[in-house]
């Protein structure tokens, strides 16, 4: 099956790097991304992902001094269509805490995946294949549908 048939629900939690490979226009990823974010466009699944994102994406626009693209990410992510951005409060704090204690996940990762399922995701796409295996939640590599 393909990335579409495999995210589950309506509700899909999505990566840093996704938002990045689509604006940026990954030539190996944007073919599997473009129908996801036409999905999300249209109103037939949301997008979620942490606050974490928004800086995540900014830095190297940033450091390069490229304000258009700074200007896209800030876009894409605060003001489309599909696209939620959860805050992180202590409530999310606390729960990353937890499950870095209980995984060995890295802080960020621990965010992203605490995002999602805040947000009720059952799905979360990345293209990091060092998440460890958490329950409730099914993790997808964006690499593992590349073909050839």
């Amino acid at each position: 099956m393909g990335l579409i048939a495999d995210l589950a629900g309506t509700v899909v939690g999505v990566d840093a790097s996704i938002f990045i490979y689509f604006i940026e226009e990954h030539p190996r990823f944007l073919a599997l991304l473009d129908p996801l974010f036409e999905d999300a466009d249209a109103g037939r699944r949301e997008l979620v992902t942490s606050a974490l994102t928004l800086l995540e994406v900014l830095v190297v626009p940033y450091r390069a001094g490229n304000q258009a693209l700074a200007n896209r990410y800030e876009a894409l992510l605060t003001r489309s269509r599909g696209i939620r951005v959860v805050d992180l409060g202590r409530e999310q704090l606390r729960a990353a805490a937890q499950l870095r204690a209980a995984t060995g996940i890295k802080t960020p990762d621990a965010l992203q995946v605490v995002a999602a399922l805040t947000a009720g995701c059952s799905t979360f796409l990345t293209n990091d294949r060092r998440l460890p295996k958490i329950p409730g939640l099914r993790i997808l590599q964006l690499e593992s549908y590349i073909t050839g």
